[in-house]
């Protein structure tokens, strides 16, 4: 069985002590696609140190909201020559965040903005975060839309309504650790939707799925997260690697 981690970020100081060790049980699960968003440009150049003979990594460029007022104003430039490498198969992460912070919402708004042009501009999907902002997300998606934009809203939270108006909007969904969270809601929601345009992350190594709810997240962890979304939507299990696989190799313009 093979299976795709959508979202992971490796890079981070979180698996300096055992990367090898996490890599070899990712590889052991059958998790043989990892994709790298960033976070900030630093993420970008760490992303190099990750190798496995058995996992492909993809890498992404961008700017994540909560690191806007870091690099603000941002290279437009820098940004847009990255995205427009082969080296990067995706524009992100990029998005809105009102959970830990308000006072930069109108440049968080104007990255975003500038996200989706270089998406559009590049012909690759924009990965999208979301936290408490779910309505201005969706409105500059919307403003966006021109028939070009293509992209996943990762780790969804959402209602069935949001779900449908992102879906409309021409987004993947991406399904994470929360939606093996009990009375989170997010697993009864997904389980409804066709999935055809669903795709698995950890996020790692935020928002491990049960029963490691809590503590640090790894890409083995997908395994967990594919089982519950193929018990939700009474299917076997390697159908739901499958159908995910192929809906991540199609959204990020992967050759099998």
């Amino acid at each position: 069985m093979i299976l795709t981690d959508t979202h992971c970020h490796l890079y981070l100081k979180q698996f300096d002590k055992d990367l090898d060790d996490v890599l070899r049980r990712s590889a052991d699960a059958g998790v043989k696609h990892i994709f790298l968003p960033a976070i900030d440009w630093k993420s970008i150049r760490d992303m190099d140190k990750l190798q496995h003979p058995e996992i492909t990594f993809y890498k992404m460029a961008g700017i994540h909201p909560c690191s806007v007022e870091n690099v603000w104003p941002i290279d437009e430039e820098k940004l847009a020559g990255l995205c427009n490498s082969d080296e990067f198969v995706a524009v992100g992460e990029t998005g809105l965040d009102y959970y830990w912070s308000t006072d930069f919402v109108k440049e968080q708004k104007k990255s975003l903005h500038l996200h989706c042009e270089i998406a559009k501009d590049t012909g690759k999907p924009v990965v999208l975060h979301n936290r408490e902002s779910t309505s201005d997300l969706l409105d500059i998606v919307e403003e966006e839309q021109d028939g070009s934009l293509k992209g996943v809203w990762h780790c969804f939270t959402g209602t069935a309504d949001e779900g449908k108006r992102a879906l409309d909007l021409g987004l993947y969904l991406g399904v994470g650790g929360v939606s093996t969270f009990k009375n989170a809601g997010v697993g009864e929601v997904v389980a409804k939707m066709s999935p055809d345009r669903l795709i698995l992350e950890t996020d790692a190594p935020y928002l491990a799925p049960a029963p490691h709810r809590g503590k640090r997240n790894e890409p083995s962890y997908i395994k967990l997260i594919t089982e519950h979304l193929a018990e939700l939507k009474k299917c076997p299990v390697q159908e739901i690697a499958d159908t995910t696989t192929r809906n991540a190799f199609r959204l990020f313009g992967i050759k099998n």
